[in-house]
């Protein structure tokens, strides 16, 4: 074996050492010659007082040193079983025999050694045989009394290979206190301690007879487990808690601790105050049918699936059914229908809860005991966290002013007949959540006529947006009023602790567009990355906050450069007269706009190197409409403009010189015209008198060459 050779190795070590330190004959007889010279060299030696105390305070140094480190607990075990490369072979298996020394060290053992445990080894040479099993039982006595006695106990006795040993759940080297969060059995660890056999599918659960099933999943459910394993309340009972950690017996067993006889005192080390507790009816009759005689508690509450409440309900809410069964019963002051409808309360969320735990106030000794409720139902007295969010909120706070039109618990959830968000007949299903909320929000109603804000027609611009219309087609995932709003801690966006404010919003929409988020916090537009102290858009600036539309829609596209520029009012003009800009206006979309060259959600300098717009990218980035687009196309000036002489010299003045000289010849050639307009009517006038005379002249020339030809005929 490989123990044997390592310790016939170090043996073999041991002897080539001492054979290097013993002398030889011939060395001896030599020293014995030397001997005399030797002391005559001392004894002249200027400081041989000091020289010898010396060398006597490091000898003894040393031999501390070296009893020190040999007296060590362990130590001289941990020389070997200190190797990780250790092992031995059993039952045809490879075994390791490594030790941790530093987790032993730490452990409480660590002050009694190897052999304190394993006292068949005290004294023997190496290489030691197979030790015994330690028996824990030497020290512990009464646990190990305990032990035998149980049913694991029981079956080590048997012979059983599955049976717990000691070491099976507290460990071997390394154990430490059990109050040590580092322990095996530290109370956050027993569920998974005792899972390793009592887990559905283990070998133990699959070849022994154990009556209940699902132990640990149930466990883990229930109102102990998720006080232990949800939120780490290590006082919360444990599988040890109840079933003690060494004395394990069957429920059958007079000396179990979760016999009949026995399960009350179990239960009360917990909860003292049960007597008081359990003063409600069931069946019409009083929990104590004696004095200080408690019912077994698993009579109700299933060992493993403890919840508030177990008992049958339906039996235990028969008093106040007797009454509120009757469809004709109203209340007097004002003639509300007080019936309830049971099979409604048997399938909502509250079905294992007893109309008592509601109505808290009814007194069971009276003939009729809900004759003493004098308030309304408090739902926070179960959903307490949610009632806290609630109270902060508008609606909370409308509450508490006692303002008629405040919407409470039951309006939105229902009374007797609650179900949960995901149950499709629920009020607060998805897809019913926007007629929910527009029973106030809608135009016109409570909500909306106390509106004071900029946002109107919510609801109809919720139900044309694309959330609204996912919706419609049924994806329950996509975001409804509270999937912004919140449930129950609904804020006005002035406020900073809402949801919808605009330092929370780009958090709000990243529950769901997360990898739009990301990108957004990089960018310059983030407060983080800018360190501006000035407004800066946030998603709904661009997207706005109802009558959301998808981006790829017309609308969206031609309606974009107005949202940039209303921060970027400059930039855009500039944009707009640029060719981009002018096709823009005439309604063609595939012009690029802003978001196509700066990108969308991760806008960055031009001077950051991750930036669409740096030099690096910028040729890429007009590849994306200009196939082939080079470096030098990339250089046109998207934005320049005539009226900034400061970034655009060249275009300024070449504009204005060039707008000049036109002004300039339509001026001088207006001039031209105006002082030439009074000749040219002169002249006009005058080629009309001559046209006349000439017309006068000529027709005195046809008149008498007619007369002249009447005299000839």
């Amino acid at each position: 074996m490989k123990i044997q050779n390592m310790a016939e190795s170090k043996m073999a070590r041991s002897e080539t050492a001492r054979r290097k330190t013993t002398p030889s004959k011939g060395g001896t007889r030599f020293a014995l010659l030397l001997l005399p010279l030797v002391a005559i060299i001392f004894s002249l030696c200027f400081y041989p007082h000091s020289v010898g105390a010396q060398s006597k305070t490091a000898s003894q140094s040393a031999a501390k040193a070296a009893a020190k480190t040999d007296d060590a607990p362990g130590a001289e075990c941990l020389a070997c079983h200190g190797d990780k490369s250790m092992t031995t072979t059993r039952a045809g298996k490879t075994v390791p025999l490594y030790i941790d020394g530093k987790k032993f060290a730490a452990s409480v053992h660590a002050g009694f050694g190897c052999t304190g445990c394993h006292a068949d080894l005290e004294g023997k040479d190496f290489p030691h045989d197979t030790p015994a099993p330690v028996k824990c039982g030497t020290c512990h006595d009464s646990e190990q009394q305990q032990h035998a006695r149980s049913l694991h106990g029981r079956a080590i006795a048997r012979g059983d290979a599955l049976a717990p040993r000691c070491v099976n759940c507290h460990g071997n080297h390394d154990i430490v206190p059990v109050r040590d969060p580092r322990s095996a059995v530290a109370p956050l660890k027993i569920p998974f301690v005792c899972g390793q056999c009592h887990r559905e599918g283990t070998a133990v659960s699959r070849n022994r007879p154990i009556p209940q099933d699902n132990i640990l999943e149930n466990y883990s459910e229930s109102i102990h487990g998720e006080a232990l394993l949800k939120k780490g309340l290590s006082v919360a009972p444990t599988c040890a808690t109840c079933h003690t950690p060494h004395l394990i017996l069957p429920h059958t067993d007079p000396a179990s601790s979760i016999n009949r006889k026995n399960i009350a005192a179990t239960c009360t080390k917990c909860h003292s105050q049960i007597e008081t507790v359990h003063r409600k009816i069931i069946r019409g009759e009083l929990w104590e049918k004696q004095a200080n005689v408690l019912p077994a508690c698993p009579d109700c509450h299933q060992p493993h699936k403890i919840r508030n409440v177990f008992y049958d309900l339906g039996m235990a809410n028969g008093d106040c059914m007797r009454c509120h069964g009757d469809a004709k019963l109203h209340r007097g002051r004002d003639g509300q229908s007080m019936y309830v409808n049971v099979n409604e309360v048997n399938h909502s969320r509250h079905s294992r809860i007893a109309c008592s735990q509601c109505h808290s106030e009814v007194n069971a000794s009276h003939v009729r005991p809900c004759e003493t409720i004098m308030h309304g139902v408090d739902c926070t007295s179960c959903h307490d966290e949610i009632g806290k969010l609630y109270a902060t909120s508008i609606h909370g706070q409308l509450v508490g002013r006692n303002d008629p039109n405040a919407p409470t618990c039951k309006e939105c959830h229902g009374t007797h007949g609650i179900l949960g968000k995901q149950d499709p007949q629920s009020s607060t299903f998805a897809t019913k959540v926007p007629d929910l909320c527009a029973r106030c929000h809608r135009e016109g109603h409570k909500a909306a006529v106390r509106y004071v804000g900029v946002q109107h027609e919510i609801i109809e611009n919720y139900t044309e947006s694309i959330h609204g219309t996912l919706l419609k087609n049924g994806l329950t995932v996509t975001a409804t009023c509270t999937s912004c709003h919140t449930a129950h801690h609904i804020l006005p966006r002035s406020d900073p602790a809402s949801s919808v404010s605009p330092a929370n919003v780009p958090v709000t929409c990243g529950q769901c567009h997360h990898g739009i988020e990301e990108q957004f916090e990089k960018s310059i537009h983030s407060r983080r990355v800018s360190g501006s102290n000035k407004e800066l858009p946030v998603c709904n600036d661009c997207h706005t906050a109802h009558s959301i539309h998808r981006t790829d829609q017309d609308g969206f596209r031609l309606e974009v450069m107005g949202k940039c520029g209303r921060c970027h009012q400059q930039i855009a003009e500039t944009y707009f007269e640029t060719y981009h800009g002018k096709v823009s206006r005439l309604g063609y979309t595939k012009a690029a706009k802003c978001y196509d060259c700066h990108g969308a959600h991760d806008v960055l300098p031009v001077t950051d190197p991750r930036s669409h717009l740096s030099r690096a990218n910028v040729a890429a980035t007009c590849q994306k409409c200009h196939v082939g687009a080079t470096r030098r196309f990339a250089g046109y000036l998207t934005h320049a403009t005539h009226h900034d002489p400061k970034k655009y010299p060249f275009v300024f003045y070449t504009f204005w010189g060039m707008t000049g000289l036109l002004v300039g010849t339509f001026v001088v050639g207006g001039i031209h015209t105006l002082l030439w307009f009074p000749r040219a009517l002169q002249m006009r006038r005058e080629l009309h008198a001559a046209e006349e005379k000439a017309a006068a002249e000529f027709g005195e020339f046809r008149s008498e060459g007619h007369h002249k030809e009447d005299r000839d005929a």
